[in-house]
Parts: C-alpha cells; sequence; structure tokens
C-alpha cells in the first residue's frame, strides 16, 4: 500500500488532504504476532488508501463541542497541508504534558502474563459479566468528561452574536439623545425608543440561548442515534457492546476499519496491522500494532493502542488497560483548546449579505450626515437638531438590518435537522445541511450503499464445470476427500476466511447464523458449510498467518500448518497429499479473478487430481468468469499452493509477509471459483430517477470487475442505454477539449424530466490513470459513469477532478477506502452500517438506506428557498420602506412621516415574527425538478433578490405608505404643498395641529405597511407557484399554518402601539381611521396579483425576460 503524496502545484485554490492507509506489500513494515483465538473480519475491506490532491469547501464537523473531543484531534489521518507546522507545535506541547502523566503507566512494558493476572482477565475467556458489571461501578463509564462551559463566553455570544452590537449601540446613543443631549426639553418619545431597543437586545439575547439549547438538545439527540459499538469477549464468548461499557480488563477484538474505544494493550495482532495514530500524534504515517513493547515511552510503544485511533488494517486482540478520561485522549482532550469553526458556504453567504447591508447602511448614514453639517445646519439651523439626528441615523441603521434573520436561519436549520431525524439521515453540522442543495454529481459506492450488502452464494466452478449451489450439495453428499473437487472447494472456502459464526447462534438454522465478517466472507462461509463442518475443517489446520483482503491488492491470504493428518484428505490432493511434510505450510488465496488467474498454473480435474492450466482452459474460465460478472455476480477465485519447508522465515518474523507475497505471485493452483449476488436495494431504481429529475448525475464507483458494475448500474437505473451505446475509455479523445458551455449545461442546465438522451461510459480503474486533462473533460460532461475496479486514491482522483470542473461532488461510501474520498468531497455521505472511519470522515450519516439521500438533497434546497423568502420579506418594509422617509425628510425637507420609534416596531416585532413563519415552509412541488443551485451564479442575495424586493414589492409599499400617509394629512388640513420643502415651517398653521396631524399620518404609514406586509408574506411563500398549487392552509403537504398567528401577531402590535392611551403619549401614535386598515388590503391584493402574473409568466415562458430576472 504505496504513499501517494500531495502534488507540489495544484492549480485549483484547494485545501490539500493528506491520508496515509498503509505501506507496499512489497515493503510492509515487520510486526509479530503469536497464535491466539480466532478473529472475526471488519464489516468492510481494510484499505490501502493513500494521499493526493483533492478539493472541497471547508466544513466543520463536529457535533457538539460539548459532546466531542476538539477537532483537531479528530483529523482521521486527513490533515489540511497549510496547517501541518502549526498543528505539529500545538500537538507536540500537548503530548509532552499528557507524556508527564503518563511516565509512570507500566502497561506497555509488562508481560502478557502479568497483565492477564492484574486484570484479572484471559484472550480465551475475557470478563465474567458480574466482575465487569462491578468494574464498571468502580471505573465509570467508558466516555470523556464534558468540558467546563465557558458560562461568561456563552452569555457574551447571546448578547453579542448577530446583530446585537448595532441594537446595544444604537439603545445607547438613543438614551443620550434624550438626556443629557436633550434637555432643557427630552423627548419621551426618545426614552421609550430607547427602551425598546435595550428591550430587542433582550429578547433578542433570550431567543439565542434558546436556540443554542434548542439546537444542541437535536444534536444531542442525533448523536445517540448512532452509538459506537465494539466486540468484545466476556463469558468465553465474542458479544457486541457499546463503547461506554467498556471497563478495565475487557478483551477486545479489533478489525480494519474500527476505532479503538479505549486504550488497549495488544496481546495478538495479524502481520499487516496497521494504525492511525495521526489522531493524537499528528503523524500521517501509519504504523505497525506489535505485541511487545519497542519504546519506553508509553506514548511511543507500539503494543498499545490508543483511544479514538483507527485500525486501518488488519486484526488484533488487545486488553483494556483504561478508559474514559484515563486514556491518552481523555487527557489530551482535557488540555486541548475548543475547536474553532470554519465558515461554511452558508455562513459565507450570509456574511456577505451582512456585508452589503452594512456598507449600504454606512454609505446612507455617511449621505445624510454630510448633507446635515454642510446644508442643513448651515440653511436651516432650527430643523434638525443633534438629539434628532442621532435618532435618524439610528433609525436608518435599524432599518437597515433584518434582526430576525439570524433566528430565521437557526430555526430553519434546526427545524430541518429534525426532518432529518425523522429520515432517518444524521446530520453532523447544521450549516453543511444547505449544501446538498447545490450538489450536483453524486459519486456512489456499490457493495452495500447501492446493493443491499447481503450477499449469497448462488453459483460455482470446479474442474471448468459450473453448477448450482444445489447441485454442489448433491455433489458434497455423494464423495468425500480427495476425490472430490468440490470438497477442496468447501475446505479451501472455509479456510481462507476471516467470517466467523456467533457462538450464540451456531445451533440455528444457517440462514440464520450471525457471521462476524464482511458480506462476502459471510456469503462464502455459508456456502462451505452448506456442503460440510467448517469447524470440523478448521480443526485440522492451525493458522500461522493473514494478509487481510484490501482494494489494492483485491485479494486476501491465509497460511496454515498442518494440526491432523487427515486435513490433507479435504483440501489437497493425493499425489500433494503424499508428500506434504510436518514442516510444510498451506497458502490459500482468495480474490479477484483478474488479479488471481494469471498466477495459476495449476487447475483441479473432474477427479480432484491437479493438471496444468492451459490456454484454453484459461479462456473457458474467463468466459465462466464474464458470464457470471454480466448478471451482476461477484466473481471471487480460490486457489492454493504448497509452501516448502525450505523457507526459513518464521511465520512470527515481519519479513513473512513479504516471503508469501512473492510465493503468490505465481505456481498457484486454481480450486475453483464462487458466483455471488448481492441484489440492488428495491428503493434505488425510484431514487435514481428522483436525483436525475433534479438535475443531479449519479454515478457508481466500485471495486468490483467492469461487466459485474455494468450489470448492477443497469439495475439500478444508473445506466439507461443499451449495451451498444455504452462508451468505453476509447471514446475520450486525447486531442479534444469539450465546449465548456456544455459542460456547465450539463451540470445546471435544464432538469424538467431527467429523462431523454444519456451519454453512458463504463471505465476502469487502471485506464483512469492514463486520462490526460482534456480527456477527463470529455469523461466530466458525461450523464452516466460508471467507474470499476478503482483503488481509494483513483476514488479521490474522480473526486478532485469533478470539483476541478466546478461540480459540487456529494460521495457515498462506508468501507475503510472510502474515507479520503468522503472527506475531500463537498459532502461526504456515509451509511450507518459502514465503518468507523468513514462514518468519522463523512458529514452525514444515512442510519436507513440510501433513499434517505433524496430527503437530504430535497431539504438541502428548502433550507436555501426559505432563507431567500426571508431576506425578500425583510427587505421591502423593514428596510426600503423606512428609509425613504428619512431622506425625504433630510432632502426635501418633508416631515419624517415614519416616526423613528415605529420604524423600529416593524424591524423588530410586526415583521421578525412573519419572517421567522417563513423558515417553517414546506418544499415547494417544483424543487426536485430544478437543476442544483450553481454557487457561483446562485447567490444567496444577488441582483434579482434585490430587484424583486425592492424595485418591485419595495416601491409599491413605499409609494402606497406615502400616498395614504399625506392623504390623509391632506384631509385633516394639512397640505402637501406646505410640507413640500417646509423644512420645519409650516406658516400659519398651529404646530401643535401640525404635530399631532403628522402623528396621526405616522401611524397611518405604519398601519399601510404592515398590513400590506401580510399580503407579501403569502406572495413570498413561492418562487414560481401560484398561491393555488402551494396553498398556506387546508393542504397537509403545503399548508403553514404557523402564518396566520404571525399575521396575528403583527395585529396586535399595531393595535398595542396605536390604541392603548398610556403609549400614545409616550411613543406619539395615534388611533387610525377604519378605512386605513382596508386600503393596504386593496394594495396588498394588488401586489399578490401582480405577483401571480409575474409567477404565471415564469411558467409560462421559462426563458422570457421576467423567467430570467425571476428571483
Amino acid at each position: 500500500m504505496g504513499e501517494f503524496e500531495a502534488e507540489p502545484e495544484v492549480p485549483e485554490k484547494r485545501r490539500v488532504i493528506h491520508y496515509h492507509a498503509g505501506a507496499d506489500e512489497e515493503a510492509a513494515m515487520p510486526s509479530s504476532s503469536v497464535e491466539g483465538p480466532k478473529l472475526a473480519r471488519s464489516n468492510t475491506n481494510a484499505s490501502n488508501a493513500s494521499s493526493t490532491r483533492s478539493g472541497g469547501i471547508e466544513r466543520c464537523r463536529s457535533i457538539d463541542p460539548a459532546l466531542a473531543v476538539p477537532i483537531e484531534y479528530r483529523t482521521l489521518s486527513i490533515r489540511i497541508g497549510e496547517s501541518q507546522e502549526r498543528q505539529a507545535h500545538e500537538s507536540a506541547k500537548i503530548r509532552s504534558k499528557t507524556a508527564a502523566e503518563l511516565s509512570d503507566v507500566q502497561w506497555h512494558t509488562l508481560a502478557h502474563e502479568e497483565i492477564y493476572k492484574r486484570l484479572n482477565t484471559s484472550t480465551t475467556d475475557g470478563l465474567a459479566g458480574a466482575d465487569a458489571a462491578q468494574r464498571l461501578k468502580e471505573y465509570g463509564r467508558n466516555v470523556f468528561a464534558r468540558p467546563p462551559t465557558q458560562w461568561f463566553r456563552k452569555i457574551f455570544g447571546y448578547f453579542f452574536g448577530g446583530f446585537g452590537p448595532i441594537l446595544c449601540i444604537g439603545g445607547i446613543l438613543v438614551m443620550l439623545s434624550w438626556q443629557p443631549l436633550g434637555e432643557p426639553n427630552p423627548a419621551v418619545a426618545n426614552l421609550a425608543l430607547g427602551i425598546v431597543l435595550f428591550a430587542v437586545f433582550g429578547i433578542q439575547a433570550f431567543f439565542n440561548a434558546w436556540q443554542d439549547f434548542s439546537s444542541s438538545r437535536v444534536m444531542a439527540s442525533i448523536a445517540t442515534m448512532l452509538p459506537e459499538d465494539c466486540t468484545a469477549i466476556r463469558d468465553g464468548v465474542p458479544i457486541t457492546l457499546r463503547a461506554a461499557q467498556i471497563v478495565p480488563g475487557d478483551v477486545l477484538l479489533t478489525k480494519a476499519g474500527n476505532k479503538l474505544p479505549a486504550d488497549v494493550r495488544f496481546v495478538d495482532v495479524s502481520s499487516d496491522a496497521r494504525f492511525d495514530r495521526s489522531i493524537l500524534t499528528g503523524e500521517s504515517m501509519p504504523i505497525s500494532g506489535t505485541i511487545d513493547s519497542t519504546d519506553d515511552n508509553y506514548l511511543e510503544t507500539r503494543c498499545i493502542g490508543m483511544q479514538g485511533t483507527y485500525c486501518i488494517s488488519g486484526n488484533a486482540i488487545g486488553i483494556v488497560v483504561a478508559t474514559g478520561d484515563q486514556t491518552v485522549f481523555g487527557k489530551i482532550a482535557k488540555l486541548a483548546s475548543a475547536p474553532n469553526n470554519v465558515r461554511t458556504a452558508l455562513q459565507k453567504e450570509i456574511l456577505r449579505f451582512v456585508i452589503i447591508i452594512v456598507s449600504l447602511m454606512l454609505f446612507f448614514i455617511v449621505v445624510v450626515v454630510v448633507i446635515w453639517a454642510s446644508y442643513l445646519r448651515v440653511q436651516y439651523p432650527g430643523y434638525i437638531n443633534v438629539p434628532t439626528l442621532i435618532v435618524s441615523l439610528v433609525s436608518v441603521g435599524i432599518a437597515f438590518v433584518p434582526e430576525g434573520l439570524p433566528i430565521a436561519l437557526t430555526m430553519s436549520l434546526t427545524i430541518v435537522a429534525k426532518i432529518m431525524k425523522e429520515h432517518k439521515v444524521l446530520c453532523k453540522s447544521l450549516k453543511t445541511v444547505e449544501s446538498l442543495g447545490a450538489v450536483s454529481v453524486i459519486c456512489s459506492d456499490k457493495t452495500g450503499t447501492l446493493t443491499m450488502n447481503k450477499m449469497k452464494a448462488t453459483d460455482c466452478t470446479v474442474a471448468g464445470m459450473r453448477m448450482t449451489l444445489k447441485a454442489a450439495k448433491e455433489d458434497a453428499a455423494k464423495v468425500n476427500g480427495t476425490d472430490s473437487t468440490i470438497g477442496q472447494l468447501a475446505a479451501l472456502a472455509a479456510l481462507c476466511n476471516a467470517g466467523e459464526f456467533d457462538a450464540a447462534t451456531i445451533q440455528q438454522p444457517l440462514e440464520k447464523r450471525t457471521i462476524h465478517g464482511d458480506a462476502t466472507d459471510q456469503a462464502i462461509l455459508r456456502f462451505a458449510e452448506e456442503l460440510g463442518s467448517v469447524s470440523e475443517v478448521r480443526r485440522l489446520w492451525r493458522k500461522r498467518f493473514e494478509l487481510a483482503f484490501n482494494s489494492k491488492n483485491k485479494f486476501m491470504i491465509r497460511v496454515f500448518s498442518l494440526a491432523d493428518s487427515r486435513g490433507l484428505g479435504f483440501t489437497v490432493d493425493t499425489n500433494e497429499a503424499s508428500t506434504f511434510n510436518g514442516a510444510d505450510m498451506l497458502l490459500t488465496i482468495k480474490g479477484a479473478p483478474d488479479v488471481l488467474l494469471d498466477r495459476c498454473t495449476t487447475m483441479l480435474g473432474e477427479n480432484g487430481q491437479t493438471r496444468p492450466m492451459t490456454t484454453e482452459r484459461k479462456f473457458e474460465i474467463n468466459v465462466i468468469k464474464d458470464s457470471w460478472s454480466a448478471h451482476g455476480k461477484r466473481v471471487i477465485l480460490l486457489a492454493r499452493k504448497v509452501l516448502s519447508r525450505d523457507i526459513r522465515v518464521s511465520p512470527n518474523d515481519g519479513a513473512f509477509e513479504n516471503v508469501v507475497t512473492e510465493e503468490a505471485r505465481s505456481g498457484l493452483t486454481l480450486v475453483g471459483l464462487i458466483g455471488i449476488v448481492d441484489p440492488p436495494r428495491p428503493e434505488i431504481p425510484e431514487v435514481v430517477r428522483t436525483l436525475r429529475r433534479a438535475g443531479i448525475r449519479i454515478f457508481m464507483v466500485t471495486g468490483d470487475f467492469k461487466l459485474t458494475a455494468q450489470a448492477i448500474a443497469v439495475e439500478c437505473g444508473i445506466v439507461t442505454n443499451p449495451l451498444a451505446l455504452i462508451d468505453d475509455v476509447s471514446a475520450l479523445k486525447r486531442d479534444i477539449q469539450p465546449d465548456s458551455s456544455a459542460t456547465r449545461e450539463k451540470k445546471y442546465g435544464s432538469a424538467e424530466t431527467g429523462e431523454g438522451v444519456h451519454r453512458t461510459i463504463v471505465i476502469s480503474g487502471p485506464e483512469l490513470i492514463k486520462l490526460n486533462d482534456r480527456q477527463w473533460a470529455q469523461l466530466c460532461a458525461y450523464d452516466e459513469v460508471v467507474f470499476a475496479r478503482t483503488t481509494p486514491e483513483q476514488k479521490l482522483r474522480i473526486v478532485n477532478e469533478f470539483q476541478a470542473h466546478d461540480n459540487l461532488v456529494g460521495m457515498t461510501g462506508d468501507g475503510v477506502n472510502d474515507a479520503p474520498s468522503l472527506k475531500a468531497a463537498d459532502i461526504g455521505i456515509a451509511l450507518g452500517s459502514g465503518s468507523d472511519i468513514a462514518i468519522e470522515a463523512a458529514d452525514m450519516v444515512l442510519l436507513d438506506s440510501f433513499a434517505g439521500i433524496v430527503a437530504a438533497v430535497l431539504y438541502g434546497r428548502v433550507v436555501f428557498d426559505n432563507l431567500k423568502k426571508t431576506i425578500a420579506y425583510l427587505l421591502p418594509a423593514g428596510s426600503y420602506s423606512e428609509f425613504w422617509p428619512v431622506l425625504t425628510n433630510i432632502i426635501f425637507g418633508l416631515p419624517q412621516v415614519l416616526s423613528s420609534f415605529l420604524m423600529i416596531i416593524i424591524c423588530c416585532f410586526t415583521d421578525c415574527g412573519a419572517a421567522i413563519t417563513l423558515a417553517l415552509e414546506k418544499p415547494e412541488a417544483d424543487v426536485m425538478q430544478r437543476p442544483p443551485r450553481d454557487p457561483k451564479r446562485d447567490r444567496l442575495v444577488d441582483w434579482r433578490l434585490l430587484l424583486q424586493s425592492y424595485i418591485f414589492i419595495g416601491t409599491l409599499e413605499t409609494l402606497t405608505s406615502f400616498s395614504v400617509a399625506y392623504w390623509f394629512a391632506q384631509r385633516s388640513g394639512l397640505p402637501f404643498s406646505t410640507l413640500w420643502f417646509g423644512y420645519g415651517s409650516y406658516g400659519d398653521l398651529d404646530p401643535a395641529f401640525v404635530a399631532a396631524t403628522l402623528n396621526q399620518a405616522s401611524s397611518v404609514y405604519f398601519v399601510n405597511l404592515v398590513v400590506m406586509q401580510w399580503f407579501n408574506l403569502m406572495a413570498l411563500r413561492t418562487r414560481r407557484l401560484s398561491i393555488f398549487q402551494h396553498p398556506p392552509a387546508f393542504n397537509k403537504r403545503t399548508q403553514n399554518v404557523y402564518l396566520f398567528p404571525a399575521i396575528m401577531f403583527s395585529l396586535g402590535m399595531v393595535f398595542l402601539f396605536c390604541y392603548v392611551p398610556g403609549l400614545q403619549a409616550a411613543v406619539g401614535t395615534t388611533p387610525v381611521p377604519v378605512e386605513h386598515f382596508f386600503l393596504p388590503v386593496a394594495f396588498g391584493l394588488a401586489i399578490l396579483g401582480l405577483d401571480e402574473g409575474r409567477k404565471y409568466c415564469v411558467r409560462r415562458w421559462p426563458k422570457g425576460v421576467l423567467a430570467r430576472v425571476a428571483w
């Protein structure tokens, strides 16, 4: 397993990720091993993944800082290249402190017998149940103590997070304008305005605290949906335990892909056992496990497996020596600081919007100040004094800031997380949910993701003869030993197999027995048991060496010595049995036929004797292999070889792996082939069709043989073209550059049906290596792609290349070998049944099935849609229509027809409640019929949204509000001609009368905006659909019952501030004539009707002018 370093120059500005998963088979690090109890294999294959350059957006992966170890120690062998030096320095400081605490620990230097004695345990029986329960009380649960809560920082964040500082500063300035700047006649309205601003400041802090508590509780409940399990021996039986139940003295069985749940002392390791310690040490190169100490330093020795590290290949047995806070990880976690969250794409969009709004706010504040200082203060010194100017500036500031946005954002993401939980989708970070809405390519692993991972052997081939499982059973029942080719195949299937029957279910029927091991081993072990007794065969041989299956070699090896001479009769032919010496060993190998067939020089004949492997016989074997593969079957070849006594290297020697690997390169005897079926999940074809209608291209990336992958892709609906129309690598021309616009259309073009003619290609991993940049560009433009025989490095390359061609890539997988590509993808999606390292690397975990990805994509798009709706609602009345009264007051000398106090009420109360309800909107019917969002073009706030909010809705609301306010003043005896360029001088009119009339006009302006916003709220619920297609009530799929309480809340605010006598005098409001409640209703209906017409035109003419400017 070779190290695959990052390229020195990367054209794209992407982070560099390093992933190392082992050494080459030819350069494996030596390790020691002793014989012990049989080990169960992992649920997934071991990986030899390595590193390469990769892309992808930065993501925050922690579930909750209070629940997780800091992120700098959860790197999964994947480190951000540019921060290596800093991380190494910090890691060194923390490790030195931890080393001081661990200087007296001796577990790594003790002999195995001494450890068994001190912990009162053994590798055969483990702990007794009663003893384990007592130790659980004594040592406590195997969990980290919660870090102390930094209450001051949290409370400070509640108050001054978001727009809190603006509210606080505005409140202080308004209070100063009341006193002392307002002396000798301080305005009570300014006092009331200051109180309201501080009240809103406090309410926002309370809501932030409540949302933090609520979202933390949701994420904590989600975290419990994915408990970490491990396998331990108790009372002599392997059992599955929660990691929290592990106690010192437990005997743990560790397999490739597992995360160690506690600190363990290894007492048995396979020769290829490799452990990734980068989570603790920062060293990216995995180390081999040993059973004897290699260093006096507890942190450096290789006989200790540390909690939180990963077994990336091989297997091991370890005795738990420390749990919880007493582990190395636990001690480091105490010393480490809290993780630094990196902004996600959504957070960057929000920040961009805030910068735009704040820039506009500061610009117009400067404009107001300049006009006042250079013109009004000189020409009309008594018109606007300093306290009034301060209040006006605060009003402008508050008007431009959408106070309801942070609340709506957090609520929207929390609600979506709850919905995801209902669909059995675990979101590790709320902020990354939205990124799913922009995913344009999903690369999916096959086994366990698209298929059920319930493999069953259905066919076999021995001596060139095909037979079904039923025929094989009948043949095995007739004859035994060397006269039976099927008997030798069954024996080899039992021996070269890491699967183990669970002792608790051994008496049950074969199909109901639990097997510890991956799906392939389970299928082959059941096949062997169908033909004979697996336990009987295994008693006759003693395992001396094992090289676990990995994605690069695509085979596994086991070497045995003879324990009982009867074993020869089951396993080898008579000639080999007669010459087999007690010092000889038997090499058994199982793996991919295209890798192993050329290594076979002999094969079994019909009489169970070996015969030469001729070209004709090899051709016949290939025909059988291709035939099964074309029907979607996984084909496994089993072979053997007798290792001569002349081999001088002991199986316990680290160099033995190199010897065995070299011996397995030639001279093998083909025993037979086994065909295995793994049916696709029944929901997959519909999922693929749904994603395709949504404009998402879904590709298969698998390590399986090309024909097998293609057949399964056809069954899943990933490939829809007939075989004659499927391209291969020859269709990719080395000197042709595809049209970039066509490629962009492929990613973000029409997705109305997802049907039609698609271009399809099937390509293998070895062929990918030879592609140049132009060929990759052509490949990335295909609609349907099947990548077969891929290695972890190639999976990572596939993700990188699609990202380099401006795709947002989702990657699904469950194996150890999937972890690098999951980490590199924009959205890494793991299965709950997958390996620990894959789950840790992913952003999202599908706990039920692959069908959950449809809900994930749907609500990822809904989050973005609803945030756009929230912003589009807040801008017209809460920003645009409030600013114009201030501007006309400064430029045209008109009185400020909307008081500063009522501006604040709109921003912080009447609009805020309704904006939050938009976060609860249901998905529109066409959400999954749109193409993916292009992050470079479809921004959260763009000119189209500003056109809708300011020019369309904002202008209508502003003009009608000005009209009804000044019309009311005209009817009340205050002519508009008197106010125009009046600058506070209104002729012979009584100042008290003018003030009272303007207060009423201000209340009319306020009511007009509030009521019209109700209809704007209804219009903004959909971006393209009619209100009749997406009704707000009486339809469970579209209704949002919270809209109506929000409308009643805003109406309540109107009556509270305009009709309560005590408040009227304090804030300068008055009751509003009843006709001014009905006029805005008419205006609002006009807005709703105009917007319905706009949406109809967008639907009717999707490429028309209105469609191009639609938000």
